[in-house]
């Protein structure tokens, strides 16, 4: 029986827990669950992937009366978290009927209206939800609970005086639970507002570190970052990846630039209408998409089980968000890599990311060579495992009697037919040599450029370490203008066909996924461990 149980929560809610597939609850959830279920006033510190989304949503619930009206408030700061959220809610109390309905903009009005008429759970965004309650339209809202999810991201997007404004709307006499993975000043002042005499959660940051992702880094000059992105998917062949990038200009160009090489990415920021990035979600958590190329604030409180490989094309300005996009990887039990591409410039933002979330193994990219071999390696045991077609016989046979061919020929033939499905792109190195980092980290701190523009190439050895192989500041989301990288080395892209003023829908609800597992293998000592900056 789940260790659920031990919670005394109703079969019917078991049942869901146990068709979630949940078995054992999370520290957060542990910890969280019977505070709730007593009716206590929380504040819970935990990052996303720690199951908070549980936490609150199994004892609440547990507390629903089903008597008509809402009884749960969520709000959240981002549509794609707020979707869900609400999915997750669903999922959890469907053996209970329970109604979820997604309240954020680009709907009618009048459609989401009826739709909070029968339900008992509304997830909601605050402008949308600031509208109707302003407009006295929620007739049938009166939470006993409300949840601030992600309070802190609230506090980077300025929805704090909407916050505010909405705790004037609901009923004093109700439980509030806030989730937020940091306590800055400002949401330590809400907090003391609208809450009534809270206990608070912390869970510990070694408890948050998912121990089941192996994480590596690449130094790289400003122009190679492209080139060290495709090397690193050649050589590892993701099955489900997600490449994190600052702004919304390198999401696009980026996602450009690999449908160009044929890998069949789709872009995921706040530019887009709610329509595609609901359809191109949708898409990959089914499998008909493995690469999705996201910022920061799209891809808040993304969850998809089966990520294989998380790329960070830039290391971010904040620790918190390293910690975020990582943990897209490496769930439910699964393993997970993660890889970053670091400039020269950017190796204090390196030191600020260890000291939150520990070792960083900093190797050298595979060269072209090592990327063929290993491919080619591939190719002789694809070979050697084929089943023969019986219809290939006749062909074979007519290939004989032709005089232009001889067996050898034949061969020679179809194995370059196969290989020029994998070519190598990009120089054979990539990245600064061994030799240049430590110069490198020497004059970095000192305002030197070290061995940074020298780029001496050195020789690599099929016996250098590789990593195992497998199957901020403020978001830029809101920022005008490009990258601060340097030239690239693709040909600027098509603009994305789905980059449009943003909009929104509503949610409905039915049961997503994929059955896809990476294959994951333990990663190999490196040559290089960065130091941990304390």
């Amino acid at each position: 029986m789940s260790l659920f149980a031990a919670f005394g929560f109703k079969s019917d809610l078991l049942q869901g827990i146990t068709e979630a597939g949940f078995t054992t609850p999370t520290p957060v959830q542990a910890e969280s669950i019977p505070l709730v279920l007593e009716g206590k006033d929380i504040i819970a510190q935990a990052q996303t992937g720690t199951g908070k989304t549980a936490a609150f949503a199994l004892p609440a619930l547990e507390r629903m009366h089903f008597k008509g009206g809402v009884e749960l408030l969520v709000v959240t700061p981002t549509r794609e978290l707020a979707t869900q959220v609400s999915d997750e809610i669903f999922r959890l109390g469907r053996c209970m009927n329970v109604r979820t309905v997604t309240i954020c903009g680009g709907q009618s009005y009048t459609k989401q209206l009826k739709q909070i008429q029968s339900a008992q759970v509304i997830v909601a965004t605050p402008g949308r939800l600031l509208d109707l309650l302003k407009s006295n339209s929620l007739k049938n809202c009166a939470p006993h609970m409300v949840v601030l999810d992600e309070a802190d991201r609230m506090l980077d997007m300025g929805f704090i005086d909407d916050i505010r404004e909405i705790f004037k709307f609901v009923p004093k006499a109700r439980q509030t639970l806030m989730f937020s993975a940091t306590m800055p000043k400002g949401i330590q002042q809400l907090a003391a507002q609208i809450l009534n005499d809270p206990t608070t959660v912390k869970v510990n940051q070694e408890n948050v570190t998912n121990q089941s992702i192996e994480q590596f880094c690449y130094v790289v000059r400003e122009h190679e970052r492209d080139d060290a992105l495709i090397r690193l998917m050649e050589h590892h062949t993701p099955t489900k990846a997600i490449i994190f990038c600052r702004t919304k200009r390198d999401v696009d160009r980026l996602t450009g630039a690999l449908n160009a090489r044929g890998y069949g990415a789709q872009a995921l920021h706040g530019d887009m209408e709610q329509s595609s990035r609901e359809k191109t979600m949708y898409r990959f958590r089914q499998g008909e998409l493995s690469t999705l190329v996201a910022t920061d604030l799209a891809a808040r409180g993304l969850d998809v089980v089966d990520v294989s490989h998380v790329f960070n094309y830039h290391i971010p300005y904040e620790a918190e968000t390293y910690v975020h996009r990582i943990g897209r990887t490496g769930r439910a039990g699964r393993t997970g890599i993660a890889f970053t591409l670091v400039g020269i410039s950017e190796l204090s933002l390196l030191k600020r990311v260890q000291y939150l979330n520990g070792t960083i193994q900093q190797t050298v990219l595979p060269s072209g060579k090592e990327v063929r071999q290993r491919r080619q390696e591939q190719l002789v045991n694809t070979v050697i495992g084929q089943r023969v077609n019986p219809h290939v016989e006749p062909l074979l046979k007519q290939m004989e009697q032709d005089p232009n061919f001889n067996p050898r020929d034949i061969a020679l033939k179809m194995l370059s037919l196969l290989c020029k499905e994998q070519e190598i792109s990009g120089p054979d190195l990539i990245g600064l040599p061994p030799q240049s980092l430590e110069n490198t980290r020497k004059t970095s701190s000192s305002g030197g450029r070290g061995d940074y523009n020298k780029g001496r190439r050195f020789q690599s050895s099929s016996s250098s370490s590789r990593p195992s192989t497998g199957g901020g500041r403020q978001s830029d989301e809101h920022k005008r203008g490009g990258s601060s990288s340097g030239p690239r080395r693709f040909d600027k892209p098509r603009s994305s066909a789905n980059s449009s003023s943003t909009s929104s829908s509503t949610h409905s609800h039915h049961s997503r996924g994929s059955t896809t597992t990476p294959q994951q293998g333990k990663g190999k000592k490196v040559a290089y461990v960065a130091r941990e900056s304390r």
